[in-house]
């Protein structure tokens, strides 16, 4: 058991830290995940896919997460920043900064960050849960099908619909030249 934590305990705090925005809720839920899964070692399959088997689980404990909050607002959103890099260490454009940007500019894109995050979380269960997996763990249409509980031609469009609803969302506060509020009135 300390093997298969120490072997995943990074990619499924990535996928959790960016559902719930929250290092401490997505430590709470990584923690549920591994007691359930031990909890239910006798109930896995050797025919299915450990990743998938408890990317499932850890995807619906986000979501019925995401729904007690929503329904307990007193528990805020945590004000930690996530630095966006992926599970392969590559880091989101948006999110890249150096010494050599000014301070202006690194504001900026601090807010571009948060705006596209935002607009990430806007997105239903299914396809943020497989955007995320994509784009920010890595994960090949085939590992994400097996996760979603969909064909590789699902992934796709899923992926699709959720680049089109980004792009709506983005549109009216992020412009095509990257204008945080969005296109000029003339």
């Amino acid at each position: 058991m300390n093997e298969l934590m120490e072997r995943w305990q990074r990619p499924f705090m990535s996928f959790a830290y960016r559902y719930v925005q929250s290092e401490e809720d997505a430590r709470d839920l990584v923690e549920e995940l591994f007691v359930r899964v031990y909890k239910n070692r006798d109930r896995f399959k050797e025919s299915t896919k450990f990743s998938a088997w408890a990317f499932t689980s850890l995807s619906n404990l986000c979501k019925n997460f995401e729904r007690w909050k929503r329904r307990h607002p007193a528990f805020g959103k945590d004000s930690l920043t996530d630095d966006w890099s992926r599970a392969d260490g590559e880091v989101h454009p948006l999110a890249e900064t150096g010494a050599s940007i000014a301070p202006d500019q690194e504001a900026l894109n601090q807010e571009r960050i948060e705006i596209v995050k935002d607009a990430i979380n806007k997105l239903p269960h299914d396809l943020r849960v497989t955007l995320i997996l994509y784009q920010y763990e890595a994960l090949s249409y085939k590992e994400i099908g097996e996760i979603v509980g969909c064909t590789i031609k699902g992934v796709e469009t899923r992926l699709y619909r959720a680049r089109k609803a980004l792009k709506t969302i983005l549109s009216s506060k992020i412009g095509p030249s990257g204008d945080i509020w969005g296109k000029e009135e003339e």
